[in-house]
This record gives C-alpha cells, structure tokens and sequence, in this order.
C-alpha cells in the first residue's frame, strides 16, 4: 500500500517509525492542533502504531509516513483515521514545521484522496480542522474540499470539510 506521488512517497507507518512518529506528534507547531496542545507520552504513539498496522491489516487504510521522494527524508504523516465517533475514518495530515508552505500536505492527502476513493471506494471523505488553524483550512480548499458544518468540539469551534467522490 505505497502511494506516490510527483515528490513524494507515502509508505505505511510502522512500529519501526516510533521515534519519527512521536518526536512529530510531540513538536510544539504539530501537537497545538493535532493534540490541543498536549505532550502525548511515548507510550501514546506506539498504541497509536499498533492500532494503524491493525488498521491496514483489518480495513486497508491507516497512516502513511510521507518521504521526501528526490531525498527519502521523512517529512511527516498522512492517512485516515477515525475521530469523533465517525462513520469511516477522515482525512488527516501532520507536517514537521521546516516541511509545511511547500505543498506537501496538498500532495500527500491528494495520494490518500486518490486512494480512499479508487481503492476504498468510499463515496465521500471528511477532514476535521480546528477553526484557528487557517494553515490547514487552506490545504482544504485546495484540495476543492468544501465546508460542510461547523461544530463546537470540547469547547472549541471545529470545521468538516467534505469531498465527495463526484468532485
């Protein structure tokens, strides 16, 4: 389940990608949307690994690290998860700082777009952006996403931005 795209390749985390995968998850720019700004414990991230090798096992989707294609260094992560209680899993994107205003959240979460559709069939996909995280409302609408609703989650205002397949 390696996806690519013109810079990038996306291959499946594993449990070999902790150290990567929690020091994203733990670095101030990441962690202020993705965790609400809390320190996430080691032992988080390798549950969380466990979980997405389940998930790719069980249901052929989880998250992928994105690698730098020319250069092979890891950029940060992309795939689809589960949040909220939500029917099928959403988008998802996390981008080291020194990796973001390059385009390759909008090139790695276009691979796993291609992907849920073609491959997952799924008839639409749902991306969850904090409201405050402009960044990332941005990568939607590039994406041709649109706003679907607008929700207060634990106590903050949140935006569902919906692709649907036909798009």
């Amino acid at each position: 389940m390696i996806l690519q795209s013109d810079r990038v390749q996306l291959v499946p985390l594993s449990n070999a990608d902790l150290k990567d995968f929690h020091e994203t998850n733990t670095n101030p720019f990441v962690r202020k949307y993705l965790w609400d700004d809390e320190v996430i414990p080691a032992a988080t991230s390798a549950e969380i690994l466990n979980d997405v090798q389940s998930k790719f096992e069980q249901e052929r989707w989880g998250l992928w690290k994105i690698l730098d294609l020319a250069e092979g260094h890891y950029l940060g992560y992309a795939g689809l998860w589960q949040f909220f209680g939500g029917r099928q899993p959403q988008l998802l994107y996390a981008l080291l700082p020194e990796n973001t205003g390059q385009g390759y959240a909008t090139e790695a979460s276009r691979a796993v777009i291609d992907y849920a559709f073609k491959i997952l069939d799924f008839e639409d996909l749902i991306a969850a952006v904090d409201a405050p995280n402009t960044a990332s409302v941005e990568v939607c609408r590039r994406l041709e996403m649109t706003l679907d609703e607008e929700k207060e989650i634990e106590g903050k205002p949140t935006f569902f931005f919906k692709l649907t397949r036909t798009a």
